[in-house]
């Protein structure tokens, strides 16, 4: 895969035309040029339904006449750029009003996405019918008539459905509609089969074709799901509703399991779909730098005007970004992550990852990843499947329940020398009646009080001695064997309607409510879900409690750096070329309007200093691309060295003997 990518949209309603009227070959190239791109992902067809090239499977746009795609390819492969082809394999509005007894249905028989007849947007199909053969015979087509370097089916993946097609095929099969489990086994069935279809589409006219199903999030934990593809593409724009903190998220789980992935983010400044709409040069920067430092290569999302004329101002702010990414690719080719920590994912667990009221929780994954950037602490994403032996520390978040499966596992992990953070109902036995793994504690039942009080036992780093409020639900427990890290306090009473204290809650009473963090041989446990906590609130005494566990269950990081709270480090492995890459990045987003996060200004940082442990002696250290050398200081294992400016991002690269 390429490093310089653009995903480039062109969902053009049938109302519009002429269609593609501008396209001009030299004006194209010109602009994928001017953007630095080295490859483009093209259109065979849009959500809207309409194929932009002369076809029998499908039907053209009634507005355009000739053929779009075979241009766009041609002008883009006679200056060597790569195009992956793309098709709206779950929405096609011209079909749904066609054949409405092939979309998704909910229990209710409402169709997904859009509800009511008047409102404007997408139906959404259902594979299990008619349906796929007609996108298979699209797919057949466009591969067979056009040089396609990939191919990007939208809108896909494991969807509820109650359409008579799924009712019918799960009587068929002796299962009860009305059981959901016995349905989820049909959707599973449903896309497992669509995949295994097209890729046995594909292989038959190009074998070896790259593609990717996208369903806008790569599930932690389903590593089936994940090998349905050929690579990852983490859909992921900051400003579309994911944030900043869904990428670092995303892509540490993704580098885990072996393949290439892109990061993708978009050019407009909400989401997709905004014509007009620009983020600032900086934001772009950012988000792609972040990509290559988290071991991905780079995808920006763009929408082609119906006219067909490739915008300047996109692909000027485009090729900011771009021009820097070309020039540090050689540092970013082949890359492992350097961990010491590993944070198993909620998500990723399965039946572990509820809690007691049987929701599932996945904000502890969020939490616990901005706690982990902003300790500035080096971390893997794993899932079940991985192997824990390879890190210092395992951190359980909040709701991970132990099983057979999972006890044996850790188990293996202690014996080896590694230690557990567990916070909350982690560790218990999926029943919550004991802890199913040694914390050096004993099990005593859900504690009464909520929001209730922590006072520790040692100095937080930014904060004084205090009773620190926890606002989520604490386990109450005794010590058996552990060392006592903090206390639990209660309040008076809890808050309603006939005792109630002020405007929010009840102080501490000051009255000894238990062990509220403890460690022993295995590592600490804190008694409340502190990392749902902190996705909700992020209180300081939160991630100074873990950052303090942290840094005591791992008394030799491997790196360690004076970077402020909200820059981002990490450390990539060329073992190929025997260096390391450490990954400096420094931006601070703003939130503008209702739930948007905006980068503009980049503030200059100076003098960060950063110390590295390594098994190898160290030959040199210098600034890429710059080539700068930098003084450095190496000794019974530990380097030292200061990078003198970070501008948003700036690689510092170690050859090692």
């Amino acid at each position: 895969m390429r490093f310089r990518q653009v995903h480039l949209d062109f969902h053009t309603s049938e109302a519009i035309n002429p269609i593609g009227a501008r396209f001009d070959k030299k004006q194209f190239q010109e602009m994928l040029r001017l953007g630095h791109v080295d490859s483009i992902t093209l259109f065979s067809k849009c959500h809207h339904g309409w194929a932009y090239h002369p076809s029998e499977a499908n039907e053209i746009h009634p507005g355009l006449s000739f053929d779009l795609l075979g241009a766009a390819i041609e002008a883009a492969h006679e200056i060597d750029v790569k195009t992956p082809v793309y098709l709206s394999a779950g929405l096609d509005e011209k079909l749904a009003r066609r054949h409405p007894e092939w979309l998704i249905r909910d229990e209710n028989d409402s169709t997904g996405w859009v509800k009511g007849f008047l409102e404007p947007g997408y139906h959404q199909f259902c594979m299990n019918s008619p349906y796929l053969d007609i996108l298979l015979a699209q797919i057949n087509e466009v591969l067979s008539r056009y040089d396609a370097d990939g191919l990007f089916l939208d809108i896909v993946g494991v969807r509820k459905c109650y359409c008579h097609n799924c009712m019918e095929s799960a009587l068929r099969e002796g299962k009860d509609p009305r059981d959901k489990e016995a349905m989820r086994s049909l959707w599973e069935k449903t896309y497992a089969n669509y995949t295994a279809r097209v890729e046995e589409t594909v292989e038959a006219v190009k074998p070896g074709l790259p593609i990717f199903h996208n369903g806008g999030h790569i599930k932690r934990g389903r590593r089936d799901l994940a090998r349905m593809n050929s690579h990852l593409e983490l859909e992921s724009l900051p400003t579309g509703g994911w944030g900043y903190d869904h990428f670092p998220l995303s892509a540490r789980y993704a580098q885990t399991l072996g393949v290439d992935f892109l990061g993708m983010t978009g050019k407009f400044h909400t989401s997709w779909g905004e014509f007009g709409g620009y983020k600032h040069p900086n934001a772009l920067r950012y988000e792609a730098a972040l990509s290559i430092a988290n071991g991905a290569k780079c995808s920006i999302g763009d929408q082609l005007h119906p006219d067909g004329y490739m915008d300047k101002a996109t692909y000027a702010l485009i090729g900011e970004a771009y021009s820097e990414v070309q020039s540090k690719e050689a540092w970013c080719v082949k890359t492992t992550n350097v961990a010491d920590v590993a944070l198993l994912s909620l998500e990723a667990t399965g039946v572990h990852g509820k809690a007691r009221d049987g929701q599932r929780k996945t904000n502890s994954d969020a939490g616990a990843v901005r706690m982990l950037l902003e300790g500035k602490f080096l971390f893997d994403v794993v899932d079940m499947e991985h192997d824990f032996t390879a890190y210092k520390v395992l951190i359980m978040p909040d709701y991970v329940a132990v099983e057979d499966d999972l006890k044996v596992k850790l188990e293996q992990y202690l014996q080896q020398g590694g230690k557990i953070l567990a916070t909350g109902w982690s560790g218990l036995n999926p029943e919550g009646s004991h802890f199913a793994v040694d914390l050096g504690v004993r099990y005593l039942g859900e504690n009464a009080f909520q929001p209730d009080y922590f006072r520790p036992f040692f100095k937080p780093a930014s904060l004084g001695e205090a009773s620190f409020i926890f606002y989520s639900r604490g386990q109450k427990i005794e010590l058996a064997g552990g060392t006592e890290l903090g206390r639990r306090e209660d309040p008076y009473f809890n808050r309603d309607a006939f005792t109630f204290c002020s405007h929010q809650h009840t102080p501490s009473s000051h009255a000894y409510g238990g062990p509220g963090m403890v460690e022993s041989a295995s590592g600490i446990y804190i008694a409340w879900n502190v990392f749902d906590d902190y996705a909700a609130k992020g209180s300081l005494i939160l991630k100074e409690s873990v950052l303090y566990a942290l840094n005591r269950l791992l008394p030799g990081k491997t790196l360690q750096t004076n970077l402020p709270a909200q820059g981002v480090v990490t450390l990539q492995e060329q073992k190929e070329q025997s260096r390391l890459v450490n990954h400096l990045l420094y931006a601070s987003p703003v939130r503008r309007g209702d739930g948007i996060e905006v980068i503009e200004d980049i503030v200059p940082l100076y003098n960060v200093q950063v110390s590295v442990r390594t098994a190898s002696p160290v030959k040199k250290v210098y600034l890429a691309p710059q080539m700068t050398p930098l003084p450095f200081s190496y000794e019974d294992g530990v380097l030292n060295y200061t990078v003198l400016v970070v501008e948003c991002h700036q690689m510092a690269v170690i050859d090692y003997e």
